[in-house]
């Protein structure tokens, strides 16, 4: 396959393409078409964010394993993980994961963004991102030294606050933990309630904050339904886009530059597709080596959660709800004149970021609470009352990798992350375990608990804990790092973003992070393209 196809005149030109509409290119829609100086063209893969319940906060229930919205991808059997195939679900639809994720507001921790600088990225470093995350925001609180206000997104307060929700903090608290009322604050370690980007008991995607107020203007023009087939070069300068929609190929061309915000898996397989990878992969697929670039796909890092599943003593679950056609029905109504009630509740209520060891620096582990059980995610709840815990190690040391199949744009890229490949992240996982469950037995969670459902008491000892991390062990949804920034041999962007060797493209989503943040990903990828949007900016003067 030849990735240097030749544009010609007939050929539609725009001064931006943008391949993918998620949480990064959203972003950079609206702002480099802000100015009305510049033209663009944001792809998007899937369809329009017209499912209904992409915008309900509950309904990622619903979108968990729905095709039309999700590119449903899975690992290779993972080694640590017993051999099984671990499900990642991602968006694909204006929006991308922020229109089907669990809507939680976390940026990580000071120490993350420090280390990016530390690491050689100049301009990365927490004093550098912290204006970003400010002028995406529209902080419900109001604005102060880490909150802005008067931005695209909104960022809101729990609507629910259910008895158990409270009790889990009153709980952590009991251990020791201390209360904190702002995990993208001062400083993160605690227990206390998320935020969500949510307005008025609504899910706020990028399609929804940024996507929304741009959708009119005369120089943004959105293709949906759109699939990025390459990038087509002039020597080594990006020169446009190859995407198909339907039966057909159509071809733009872009005079500044092209941007891949397609996410930790699409954006290195596109490049891949396009000749711009570890040259053996690409030869094996008969794609034209335009550069022999072995970082594409390297260093993927995700987050795994293990989950605690508790008998709750009272009928105030979601399960309770979800399993009564009368609850339900009423919970359906109260939402729908109301917006406000269980549908309202994102994939966590209360959290919690604690130390697994006293002498880390910072927490290495992120509990998240749900007031509702299950045996698997997006399945169906348990016919008991139950609620669930989860742990999730914030900075594993395992590492994975994406490769494509086939030189076929549709066939879905070669998975592995290698969970929990490290001794470290074995033992943080176990460690973790240990703690929340002490959390979970504490006085003021008694009066709710009848036992501990899953693992259960027949799981005790350390490597019992660790065999249950193996069986049960699943992702959080947070790939990063495949197209990572750097300044040695392995990176694939630099500081600016720009594709290290060639001219005219760049890469602007989760894959650029130099490591994985200590938290949930949705919001430094928003500030990750707020940034990308001055640089590109400043960059076409």
């Amino acid at each position: 396959m030849n990735a240097n196809s030749a544009l010609t005149r007939s050929d539609t030109e725009f001064d931006y393409i943008i391949v993918g509409a998620g949480s990064a290119g959203c972003v950079l829609a609206n702002r480099l078409s802000a100015n009305g100086k510049h033209s663009v063209l944001l792809l998007e893969a899937g369809p329009k964010d017209s499912n209904i319940w992409i915008h309900v906060p509950l309904g990622y229930g619903k979108l968990f394993k729905e095709k039309t919205v999700n590119w449903m991808y899975q690992t290779e059997p993972e080694p640590e993980l017993k051999g099984r195939q671990v499900f990642q679900p991602r968006g694909k639809t204006l929006g991308g994961s922020s229109s089907i994720n669990g809507l939680l507001y976390v940026r990580g921790q000071h120490e993350d963004y420090d280390r990016w600088r530390q690491h050689g990225n100049a301009g990365w470093g927490y004093d550098d991102v912290l204006p970003y995350f400010k002028k995406a925001e529209n902080q419900t609180r109001g604005a102060d030294q880490y909150h802005g206000t008067g931005g695209p997104l909104p960022v809101s307060n729990m609507i629910v606050t259910d008895p158990l929700s409270k009790a889990f903090i009153d709980a952590a608290v009991e251990t020791g933990l201390p209360y904190n009322p702002d995990f993208n604050g001062a400083t993160q370690e605690g227990v206390g309630l998320f935020q969500t980007t949510t307005r008025n008991g609504r899910r706020a995607s990028t399609a929804v904050a940024y996507l929304g107020p741009a959708k009119t203007r005369s120089n943004l023009k959105i293709e949906t339904e759109a699939l990025g087939q390459r990038v087509l070069f002039e020597g080594r300068r990006a020169v446009g886009v190859a995407y198909r929609q339907g039966a057909t190929v159509r071809r733009a061309r872009a005079r500044k530059e092209v941007v891949l915000s397609s996410g930790a898996y699409n954006s290195p397989q596109l490049l891949q597709l396009s000749g711009v990878g570890p040259a053996d992969l690409l030869r094996k697929h008969g794609i034209d080596v335009v550069l022999d670039a072995a970082g594409v796909g390297h260093d993927l890092q995700d987050h795994m959660q293990v989950r605690i599943v508790m008998r709750c003593s009272q009928q105030i679950t979601l399960n309770d709800t979800v399993n009564h056609p009368l609850r339900r029905t009423l919970a359906g109504a109260r939402y729908a004149l109301f917006r406000k009630g269980w549908l309202t509740i994102a994939a966590g209520t209360a959290g919690a970021f604690f130390k697994t060891n006293p002498r880390l620096a910072s927490p290495d582990i992120q509990v998240h609470f749900l007031p509702f059980s299950t045996d698997k995610m997006g399945e169906r709840l348990h016919d008991f009352s139950g609620f669930t815990a989860s742990v999730c190690q914030l900075r594993p040391e395992s590492r994975g990798s994406l490769r494509i199949r086939s030189a076929d744009p549709t066939v879905p890229p070669e998975i592995r992350i290698n969970y929990m490949s490290t001794e470290t992240d074995r033992t943080t996982n176990v460690e973790g375990i240990k703690i929340l469950r002490k959390i979970l037995n504490a006085p003021a969670l008694k009066p709710f608990v009848v036992n501990e459902y899953d693992p259960g008491a027949k799981v005790s000892t350390d490597a019992e804990i660790l065999d249950y991390c193996r069986d049960r062990g699943s992702t959080i949804y947070h790939p990063t790092s495949t197209c990572r920034m750097g300044n040695d041999a392995l990176a694939v962007v630099d500081q600016r973003l720009k594709v290290r060797g060639l001219d005219g493209l760049r890469v602007v989503d989760g894959s650029v992070m130099p490591d994985l943040v200590s938290g949930n990903t949705n919001a430094p990828i928003i500030m990750i393209a707020e940034k990308a949007s001055d640089m590109i900016l400043e960059d076409a003067r």
